[in-house]
């Protein structure tokens, strides 16, 4: 079983599955020469493929082009299905840091015949999470920046509130397709500016107010 810790508590929460959501920064679209999306575009890791922050990266043999993808992540705090927009702002109870790895050669590969993400995004060690804040003790208001940098240099830096879909539509949407359970982690997009890691590389993530992780790729 793989947990996640809360800042400032030794609460903790065991993870069930981790749902993401791919395509939701319309700059980040259009740099992987793909479509707008009209609704959420979602895929799942397997818990197998957590770490947390300070944790090792490790870049899989049969890939040569591992990529990095800073997003805001969503923590479930009750089971929901088929729940309202109010409902679904209910049933998120804190906000983290996460990196969404993906092998961009085998993601591209996949696409080309027509073949799920799978063997691209749940990779061991692929979803890296800082520690979470709980929503009682920070409100988020979407005004914060993201960020990521590699070896110091910043590859990747917005502002939330440019997602297509906000956090209470997704998990809206989610709920609409699968049951969501105490634990479950959201994934919800990333911003323009994804690029290939090397090994050696030293990848921070940060939200502005929230909270970062690092992580060294191995």
């Amino acid at each position: 079983m793989k947990t996640i810790s809360i800042k400032n508590s030794n609460q903790q929460y065991t993870v069930g599955k981790i749902a993401c959501v791919g395509r939701n920064y319309a700059e980040h679209v259009k740099e992987l020469g793909n479509e707008i999306p009209d609704k959420p575009v979602i895929f799942l890791k397997p818990t197998s493929a957590l770490i947390h922050s300070g944790g090792k990266i490790i870049h899989p043999a049969f890939s040569k082009d591992m990529h990095h993808e800073v997003e805001l992540v969503l923590l479930i705090g009750k089971t929901i299905k088929n729940v309202t927009r109010t409902e679904a702002e209910d049933a998120i109870i804190g906000y983290g840091v996460g990196l969404d790895m993906t092998l961009r050669d085998i993601q591209n590969d996949l696409k080309k015949k027509g073949h799920p993400w799978t063997i691209a995004k749940c990779f061991d060690t692929s979803a890296v999470v800082s520690e979470f804040v709980l929503k009682s003790d920070y409100k988020l208001t979407l005004d914060e920046e993201i960020s990521l940098s590699v070896n110091g240099q910043i590859r990747q830096k917005e502002k939330l509130n440019i997602m297509l879909f906000l956090p209470t539509e997704i998990v809206e949407y989610i709920s609409s397709l699968m049951t969501l359970e105490e634990g479950d982690l959201v994934f919800t997009g990333t911003p323009a500016g994804v690029g290939k890691v090397e090994v050696g590389d030293k990848l921070v993530g940060e939200i502005q107010n929230l909270g970062k992780l690092e992580a060294l790729v191995a």
